[in-house]
């Protein structure tokens, strides 16, 4: 292998594994699909990876040639629409299909991308998402409406933080705010007697970070421990700040407009859960980029995981419902990958969603603060811990049932 070889495979490598990371591929996944690709290329390599940073050490077969590269980064936000396509490349490059200055020329197009649904159904999507998991909890049909219609609010802040760092930085807290102090003021002029927390926690469940504690304790499970522990804290303290937001926000309504007195409404039909599971998982296929071709597979594992954890929660016990439903998400995303050769996670994540405990999280720091549940709900700690870890090792069992083709 000749110098200029080297230089062309190691900035084709850096690349894709930014652009992986960018996309927010976990830790151990990303290094163990780079160290295929290094291999194939016919360099060796290692790479450590975090949320924060990524760093690449390659070298020629002989040591003929070293190259040491590390960048400090921002977490990744989930894009299966430029993963797909990322994987779709490197697959070709792989098959010899497209040359290494073709796939490396194509990276810089897909990096440019933006969403395929455009700022518009993103928008929709929100507030489809925020309303369905008001539904999911068991909200009243008011009380879903304006969850959607607050889903709105939070959407253009986070249209906002894309463009101001320093809204960006402030993110989850002024979303909060705003939410509380909006639910604070329907409540007081329009609609007497919503549940308000419940309305605010709906308002932000995008921003809950359930999906970012799962993929830390999975990471650590893989004994990924500085990309594992990254995580965890980052997600504690996104939860952190987003209750902050939503307890000053509902506590300045309360200031200004008066307490609430919440009045129980009547429970919705049966069929308004799956409905509800329906409708989040397609506001999900905006907010995640999930390209067209994968939509029903995306329905499909939310369906898949959350009929398997309701059936056996019939049966066992909270905790392991939840392990049964992440097995079936597991090898049903995983035989996703050897059917369409593509990645486990751009159906994996959708079905993780409506099995992550993150809203619970909330519920329970809630409970803890102000000693008043949202929902009703026995040991709700020890049902948290349990659950994430169930959903870890039923992921884990699954990839030893049915083991995945594709290392993301």
């Amino acid at each position: 292998m000749n110098k200029s070889e080297f230089i062309q495979i190691r900035k084709f490598i850096v690349k894709l594994g930014k652009m992986l990371h960018k996309y927010g591929t976990p830790a151990f996944r990303l290094e163990a699909y780079l160290s295929e690709v290094a291999a194939f290329l016919g360099v060796r390599a290692s790479f450590i990876s975090t949320p924060t940073a990524l760093t690449f050490v390659i070298w020629s077969d002989r040591h003929e040639d070293e190259y040491n590269h590390a960048a400090r980064l921002l977490p990744g936000d989930l894009d299966m629409n430029a993963l797909s396509l990322t994987d779709e490349l490197a697959s070709q490059l792989l098959a010899g299909e497209v040359s290494l200055e073709e796939a490396d020329a194509r990276l810089d197009e897909i990096d440019q991308m933006g969403s395929p649904y455009g700022k518009t159904v993103t928008c929709l999507a929100f507030g489809l998402s925020t309303g369905a998991f008001a539904m999911l909890m068991g909200a009243s049909w008011p009380e879903i409406l304006w969850s959607g219609l607050l889903g709105f609010i939070a959407y253009i802040w986070t249209l906002w933080a894309q463009y101001s760092r320093r809204v960006n930085l402030m993110l989850e807290p002024v979303t909060s705010f705003v939410a509380g102090f909006a639910a604070c003021a329907i409540s007081h002029y329009l609609d007497p007697g919503i549940n308000i927390p419940l309305i605010v926690l709906s308002s932000v469940i995008i921003l809950v970070p359930g999906l970012a504690l799962t993929m830390g304790l999975a990471e650590l499970s893989s004994r990924n421990m500085v990309s594992g522990t990254a995580r965890v804290m980052d997600a504690l303290m996104q939860l952190f700040k987003l209750y902050f937001g939503g307890f000053l926000g509902i506590s300045a309504g309360f200031a200004l407009f008066g307490a609430n007195e919440y009045v129980p409404a009547q429970s919705l039909p049966f069929w308004a859960t799956w409905l509800a599971v329906a409708l989040l998982c397609l506001g999900l296929v905006a907010i995640f980029r999930t390209r067209a071709k994968h939509i029903l597979w995306a329905m499909l594992s939310a369906f898949i995981a959350y009929g398997t954890a309701t059936w056996s929660g019939l049966y066992m016990t909270a905790g392991l419902g939840a392990f049964a439903g992440a097995f079936a998400l597991g090898v049903f995303a995983n035989l996703f990958t050897r059917i369409a050769n593509q990645p486990s996670t751009i159906v994996a994540m959708h079905g993780l969603i409506v099995l992550v405990p993150g809203s619970k999280t909330y519920i329970g720091l809630n409970s803890f603060v102000s000693g008043q549940d949202l929902v009703q709900s026995d040991h709700l700690g020890q049902e948290v811990f349990l659950i994430f870890m169930s959903l870890v090792a039923g992921l884990i069992f699954a990839n030893v049932v049915m083991p995945t083709k594709k290392a993301l």
